[in-house]
């Protein structure tokens, strides 16, 4: 596939148009506080498996608007003292799936938590959260979900999520508090950033290929959806554009990123089509804390996969000490 974006050195010099909005803290501050105040208890079942080296816990805890939210926590069987903790957020469309889809975080000595997708998982993975809130117009998908009301837009519920399942694990007595991790791909490469802008309890951040990230250009720019959503109901609503993009600042990594002080892993798929190098970069650039990146010359959305796992475990296990 042809390369259809910047290419370094204009690719690592590019910074985004987008501006903070000045109530952009405050309007997260109050979101959370607000969650929090809903209240909701964390509920803790043991999975039924058969993995023996491992255990399973079914998570139930309170997101935003205390709505219950599903994920799966595991552990290795065997450890000593408290454990650092990793948590993944998920790719659009994509659910937490069955509970032995990813070992290899628990196998390495973590606790590891991944989170579902309140509304989604049943493109890709299955997923066992609704969303119970409704929505104004919008065109098929997740994107424009109450787009033109940022109290209203999907997508702060969905990061508030990302806050709330940290504090579901925090206190938990296994739990290390000062080696807390959040990783994930695409969408939920973004909702790491994010979390990492929004929570800094957060030590380490690893996005991958992440999603999110500087709307105005994404928009016009990626071949696939999901941003090309926002494109196709702009399309019909004319006179929607300025009202949108003001909406879409409150959620954007390239802001996130500005608040960010874990330290991160980064990469990009330098042919990714879905999300343009350039808004990787854009976040990346944007990004306030220490931070790597790592690109994958000739691959698409899919970025580095197992090859990215592998560099993950070795750099968090330097960074927490595992190693």
């Amino acid at each position: 596939m042809p390369i259809s974006d910047l290419v370094h050195p204009e690719l690592g010099a590019y910074r985004s148009s987008v501006i903070m909005p000045d109530d952009f803290e405050a309007f997260w501050n109050a979101t959370l506080s607000e969650a929090r105040s809903a209240g909701g208890k964390v509920e803790i079942v043991k999975a039924d498996t058969s993995l023996k080296v491992i255990e399973t816990y079914d998570v139930t805890f309170p997101g935003f608007g205390g709505h219950p939210i599903k994920g799966w926590l595991i552990l290795p069987t065997q450890r000593d003292g408290r454990l650092p903790l990793v948590v993944q957020y998920i790719g659009y469309g994509g659910g937490r799936g069955q509970p032995h889809d990813q070992l290899h975080w628990a196998a390495s000595g973590y606790a590891y938590f991944r989170m579902d997708t309140r509304g989604q998982g049943s493109v890709w993975s299955a997923g066992d959260t609704p969303d119970p809130v409704g929505s104004t117009a919008s065109f098929p998908g997740f994107m424009t979900r109450g787009v033109l009301d940022r109290a209203d837009y999907y997508y702060r519920r969905l990061l508030t999520d990302c806050v709330r399942a940290i504090d579901a694990m925090v206190d938990l007595p296994f739990i290390d508090a000062d080696r807390i991790a959040v990783c994930g791909d695409s969408q939920g490469g973004g909702m790491s950033i994010a979390t990492a802008g929004l929570d800094m309890r957060v030590k380490a951040a690893m996005p991958d290929v992440p999603f999110l990230s500087d709307f105005p250009r994404a928009v016009r720019l990626a071949f696939r959806e999901p941003y090309t959503e926002i494109a196709q109901f702009l399309a019909q609503q004319r006179d929607k554009n300025t009202k949108v993009f003001e909406t879409l600042a409150y959620f954007d990594c390239v802001n996130f990123g500005r608040l960010a002080k874990a330290k991160a892993l980064f990469s990009v798929g330098m042919m990714d089509e879905t999300c343009p190098p350039s808004t990787v970069y854009a976040a990346f650039n944007a990004y306030a804390g220490e931070k790597e990146m790592v690109e994958y010359d000739f691959n698409n959305h899919e970025g580095g996969q197992a090859y990215q796992e592998r560099k993950q475990m070795k750099w968090l296990g330097q960074l927490f000490q595992m190693l």
